[in-house]
């Protein structure tokens, strides 16, 4: 079994991605930025990206991703999260 998330594993991740309150209450990270959060409960295990907002209400996430799909996990059950590189500031494969 692997360890749960915790309050201080979440707020770095938060930190990381420069992340900002938005009017509902929302965590949101920096312009182009995404979150991809690492679900595991019992053998079934569920990898959430493209996140672009989270929010925490007691022991459940919040995470609604940039196709406006709301998973709600609790947060005993997320084991890692990672910040997504930024979108469309990568170099284009081929000749420039």
């Amino acid at each position: 079994m692997l360890p749960p998330m915790t309050e201080e594993h979440l707020n770095a991740l938060l930190a990381a991605g420069d992340a900002k309150k938005d009017d509902h209450g929302s965590m949101k990270p920096a312009e182009g930025r995404t979150w991809t959060l690492y679900v595991v409960s019992g053998s079934a295990s569920l990898t959430v990206s493209k996140v672009d907002s989270l929010r925490i209400d007691r022991d459940l996430l919040h995470a609604r991703t940039s196709k406006g799909e709301l998973f709600i996990v609790s947060l005993k059950d997320v084991y890692a999260g990672a910040i997504d590189a930024p979108s469309g500031g990568g170099r284009k494969a081929g000749f420039a």
